[in-house]
């Protein structure tokens, strides 16, 4: 096997999409690849094959290699639910909440878990392309590393530094963090990648040639601004100014803990939908649909809806016809109340919610991953999607279910057809149900775009420009020259 590792120079420096570009582009050469982030701080996961729960740029890249998304490719998980702790996942099953000092203690079976999966995966495919987290040179997480080098340093791998020149300063960037770095760590760093360039590349190579030059490594290449490129996110939400012009209006509140955001990447590309989050202390526009989000922490994220006039928003905006979706812990707040008596997500106790469908949750200890498929009741549409989920829902609402699984009926419907629930993730991908849904909500003939065809565009897209503008022979040599033998 041969394992090559991608780190950069902060947090969305590229290297999710360098990685999902690397997998596409070897797997075409013929390679069978794998991708691997040891450790991942994300609210945007995916459920595997095998059941487990990892973050959503790992299943990505996955697709990118031509291969279902497995626990290997992330075993260690960090799922936050306040600023100073995380739902702890390792081999994709949550073992506990821990703040930093406890997972600081934990850190020795993190990293036992994250080198038995490398492992395992080294044994399988012929290279295994690695994602860092962050940047190697955060001098105050460097002790029992095990997202950066630690970890390259544990399975003796190469790496290549990416940073990102639409910030600026990109050289002092790549050479500070290389500054930064133990002798051994240096040595790891082959070369580099730049990534997000605008311009003409001429004005561009009297840089290079000095970073060339004054780091004694090689420039692998100059990836462009791909306008437009879509990836799903690992975990950052766009901040794009809104766009009004759609012929319907569907507005998210971006709770502090909002998760799955990807669910809503199927409206975002639609060229009849206007999406438009709404953070804190934003007025809320008038809307056709509100679509409540998953959430990691869904009694606070409903006591900060409340606080920032969302109930009495959408109490005005179903008198007015419009229609309210929520999604996993959008759907737990539609409801009469949340229970958590174990303090899953948070201080133990109960929280009033919404009242918009008449159900209540309990958290319970034991989360829900699954795939799964089925009907859609509005219009008997196809829907397919996935579940994670740690709360029980009960109560009369669930007499009229939003959808009929293969595993069960799923959600609930009030009884004007207003108010949708549903643990449904993914609910907009597959086009019958992105249709139906878009019927109920206002938009005359909706279109429906192949959501899938459009995620493996991306992904192409993004492995052609690094056939074309980085050195892919070079890196492919790279990848032979440190073989275990």
């Amino acid at each position: 096997m041969a394992t090559l590792m991608i780190q950069g120079t902060h947090s969305d420096a590229g290297k999710s999409a360098i990685v999902t570009g690397l997998c596409r582009a070897l797997y075409r050469r013929g390679l069978r690849v794998a991708p691997f982030k040891p450790q991942n701080m994300a609210l945007n996961s995916a459920v595997t094959i095998d059941g487990g729960e990892i973050g959503r740029s790992q299943a990505v890249q996955a697709q990118a290699a031509g291969l279902e998304p497995h626990t290997d490719m992330n075993p260690v998980l960090l799922k936050p639910n306040t600023d100073l702790g995380a739902q702890v996942i390792i081999n994709g099953r949550a073992v506990g909440n821990m703040d930093a000092k406890r997972y600081h203690a934990y850190k020795q079976e993190a990293r036992a878990a994250v080198l038995a999966a490398h492992d395992r995966l080294a044994r399988a495919y012929d290279a295994v392309i690695v994602e860092g987290a962050g940047s190697p040179a955060e001098i105050n997480l460097r002790e029992n590393d095990i997202a950066n080098m630690g970890f390259a340093e544990a399975v003796d791998c190469p790496v290549i530094l990416v940073g990102d020149i639409d910030r600026g300063g990109v050289f002092a960037s790549l050479t500070g963090t290389l500054a930064l770095l133990s002798d051994t760590e240096q040595a790891r760093i082959r070369g580099f990648i730049i990534n997000r360039f605008r311009g003409d590349i001429a004005l561009l190579e009297p840089g290079l040639e000095w970073l060339r030059d004054y780091a004694q490594r090689e420039v692998y290449g100059v990836l462009p601004y791909l306008q437009g490129l879509h990836l799903e996110a690992e975990d950052s939400l766009s901040r794009a100014p809104a766009d009004y012009s759609g012929d319907l209006r569907v507005v998210v509140p971006v709770f502090p803990r909002i998760s799955n955001h990807t669910d809503f990447d199927p409206l975002r590309l639609h060229p009849q939908v206007s999406l438009i989050y709404v953070g804190p202390d934003q007025e809320i526009p008038p809307a056709d649909l509100v679509v409540l989000p998953g959430s990691k922490s869904v009694r606070n994220d409903l006591d900060w809806l409340r606080q920032h006039g969302w109930e009495s928003y959408l109490q005005r905006h179903l008198r007015y016809g419009g229609r309210v979706l929520g999604i996993c812990g959008g759907y737990q707040m539609l409801g009469r109340a949340i229970h958590d008596p174990h303090g899953i997500e948070s201080a133990p106790g109960s929280s009033e919610g919404l009242g918009l469908l008449d159900i209540e949750t309990r958290l319970a200890g034991d989360k829900q991953l699954r795939r799964v498929s089925g009907r859609l009741q509005l219009a008997d549409a196809e829907v397919h999607g996935y579940e994670i989920h740690s709360g029980v829902t009960h109560g009369p609402g669930l007499q009229h279910p939003a959808a009929q699984l293969e595993t069960g009926p799923d959600g609930a419907i009030n009884a004007d057809h207003s108010v949708i629930g549903t643990y449904l993730h993914g609910i907009f991908d597959a086009r019958p149900a992105q249709r139906a849904l878009l019927t109920w909500a206002g938009l005359q003939a909706p279109a429906a775009i192949d959501y899938e065809a459009l995620r493996e565009g991306g992904i192409d897209r993004l492995a052609d420009a690094m056939e074309e503008h980085l050195d892919m022979d070079a890196i492919a040599a790279l990848l032979k020259s440190t073989k275990r033998r």
